[in-house]
């Protein structure tokens, strides 16, 4: 293990939350595990792209193909990027940017501030490159300014996420920190605009991709954490009330308000176990539970993320069916699923063709379905488990989490969705230091 001390007072911001307080303390020990360094050396060898864009995979030699200006236009292998090296750059940065920030906060080597900055720099390009208002984008083309035309509210919320993270930090200058703040705000009231749909670029099939609008656990944290945060940044009282409205409307069909979807905690709505994505949901619930004054709301924000941990926990065991020793084939030349391309009309045109795609693609790399399962599932498990404020709960499950994070080699996965492992490995320092 390497052993660090915090490098001084941690800086009073109020939206950075409780639990990275704990680094106030300029005596305090944290330890860092050696398969956490590990985990980042890979990272930041293989994954992390010229643009400072978390990539979803490469070769073990950290090469991938990334699409030309005409194939993102065109939309191949499809408009939704989907199945490339570069499908979930706002997903990975956003997501990855807390990893990385609690690092510089134990470390305070000037190296890992960079790391930091270079993660948002890449958020900022990914809402700077397309023509329509508030659409984030998933990466660039090979002439790094054409995306792919269509986003998601996956890649959205975890956007809005990484740069509330990385404003709480005390990375950013004063000049840096009011552009942070104002593309947020630009981004969000163009959303709002859409009726909280999630702008597609010009030229996509569809105009709207993904919302954050319903009354169910992909929408309503987001929505609330947006709001949340629109109302620190700009204090202006109207999307206070926004917010307070919002936690009242009711789905017709479970007549659950926002607030009850919230206190319910992370639900795998689409799949057996979708840790992944569901946690697009879950920063959202732990932000609103920084944020949250009233006891009340806090208390709701409380019992969903002791509830998420809960049902995390149930997907720690996979890790066990994953040999690290196996061999199994990688297509990673995505370009190989054009021979099921046609052209794309609709969102719907859209989702088809990936859907036929990823069938073949199943079938010429078993690689992927063994790291997605026994090793994306487990790995974003863990990491969830740790946003858990019980820390009674997290400290009973360490050496569950732990196991997760010390089984693989991670210089022989190909995928790069273990990158979690490292911010729960640095929650759960903190934890332990308190």
């Amino acid at each position: 293990m390497l052993l660090y001390r915090s490098r001084k007072p941690f800086p009073a911001f109020p939206m950075f939350g409780l639990l990275m307080a704990a680094l106030a303390s300029a005596t305090l020990a944290v330890e860092i595990p050696a398969a956490a360094e590990k985990a980042h050396t890979e990272i930041w060898k293989r994954f992390v792209d010229e643009h400072g864009i978390v990539l979803d995979y490469t070769e073990l030699d950290g090469s991938y193909p990334r699409p030309s200006p005409e194939e993102c236009v065109q939309g191949k292998p499809n408009a939704l990027a989907w199945w490339t090296a570069t499908e979930n750059g706002g997903m990975f940065n956003g997501t990855y940017m807390e990893a990385a920030i609690l690092r510089w906060q134990i470390t305070g080597k000037e190296e890992d501030r960079e790391k930091v900055r270079k993660l948002a720099q890449g958020l900022l390009l990914l809402s700077s490159v397309g023509k329509t208002p508030g659409f984030i984008a998933r990466n660039v083309a090979t002439d790094g300014r054409t995306p792919y035309p269509m986003g998601s509210n996956d890649q959205t919320s975890p956007w809005f996420y990484g740069l509330w993270r990385y404003l709480g930090s005390e990375i950013p200058s004063a000049e840096e920190a009011a552009a942070v703040k104002a593309r947020l705000i630009e981004v969000a009231l163009a959303i709002e605009q859409s009726q909280w749909m999630m702008p597609c670029n010009e030229g996509a099939p569809s105009p709207t991709r993904g919302s954050f609008a319903g009354v169910g656990w992909e929408h309503a944290p987001r929505l609330l954490f947006v709001m949340k945060l629109m109302h620190e940044l700009t204090d202006d009282a109207a999307w206070q009330q926004k917010y307070l409205a919002a936690l009242e409307e009711r789905n017709p069909k479970t007549q659950k308000n926002r607030l009850d979807v919230c206190r319910d905690g992370m639900l795998f709505e689409h799949e057996k176990r979708h840790s992944w994505t569901c946690a697009s949901g879950v920063i959202c619930l732990r932000a609103l539970w920084e944020m949250e004054k009233d006891p009340q709301l806090k208390k709701a924000y409380h019992d969903g993320l002791v509830a998420g941990a809960r049902l995390a926990a149930t997907s720690l065991f996979l890790h066990k069916d994953f040999d690290p020793q196996a061999l199994q084939k990688f297509q990673g030349d995505w370009r190989v699923l054009n021979q099921w391309w046609k052209p794309q009309h609709s969102e719907q045109d859209a989702l088809d063709v990936a859907m036929a795609q990823v069938r073949e693609l199943g079938k010429m790399s078993p690689r992927r379905h063994r790291e997605f399962t026994f090793v994306r599932e487990p790995a974003y498990a863990a990491w969830l488990i740790t946003f858990c404020p019980d820390t009674d709960l997290v400290r009973s499950l360490q050496s569950e989490i732990m196991a997760v994070v010390n089984h693989y080699d991670y210089s022989k996965l190909y995928y790069s969705q273990f990158f979690p492992v490292e911010a729960a490995c640095y929650r759960l320092a903190l934890i332990q230091s308190e």
